[in-house]
């Protein structure tokens, strides 16, 4: 009981920037609207599952070395850039379709791996999210906080993330929700393009001191 207050703030942190609008969200509107909700929630996991990376060499010291790095910031802000703008364009390329709802997800639909390794690609080289878990670790948890409690907050905030985005994946792929935008939804996919490519020029111009 005497961490978890710590615990608890750590979770109130992260949670106030898991609901931050970003790229990670607009990834699993994306997946869920155009593919599916499978896709959004497994989308939601990949998204977890980046959490844990940098969480992992967050308490390994790694983070701290990125951050003093400009090559190493320079070579995961470009990787996860280049990722948002290249899905961005193919977003922007979306054409109407003349199928039904049904059968135009299934046919285009992503599997359990490429669902998860977009949302994970997403998360893991955003460099502003490995910054935001070195100032967590450096500047909220205590050094002094055991190894134990440290992989508990960071369990929950990848539980968290994964728990938030599906709940976003399963709103936005409602039935009521997709039947409401399926005559506009090639327009609503340029749209997240258009602010997918904001967010990869966005990220690309980012500083280690940002």
């Amino acid at each position: 009981m005497e961490y978890l207050p710590a615990i608890l703030s750590v979770a109130f942190i992260h949670l106030l920037a898991v609901a931050s609008p970003g790229p990670d969200f607009v990834m699993i509107v994306r997946n869920s609207l155009v593919y599916s909700r499978r896709s959004g929630v497994y989308a939601a996991i990949g998204l977890g599952l980046g959490i844990c990376l940098h969480i992992a060499y967050s308490l390994a010291g790694i983070a701290l070395i990125i951050s003093q790095s400009e090559v190493l910031f320079n070579i995961i802000k470009y990787l996860g850039a280049g990722y948002l703008i290249y899905i961005g364009v193919k977003s922007l390329f979306a054409k109407k379709s003349t199928e039904s709802t049904d059968e135009h997800h299934e046919k285009k639909d992503l599997t359990r791996l490429q669902a998860i390794r977009s949302g994970f690609i997403t998360n893991a080289t955003n460099p502003k999210v490995t910054l935001f878990f070195l100032s967590l670790f450096t500047l909220v948890i205590e050094p002094t906080t055991p190894f134990a409690v440290k992989l508990i907050m960071g369990a929950e905030m990848a539980i968290a993330t994964v728990l938030w985005f599906s709940l976003i994946a399963v709103l936005v792929s409602h039935r009521r929700v997709r039947s409401r935008i399926t005559n506009i939804q090639h327009y609503v996919e340029r749209a997240m393009g258009v602010v997918l490519i904001f967010f990869g020029i966005t990220l690309a111009l980012a500083q280690i001191s940002s």
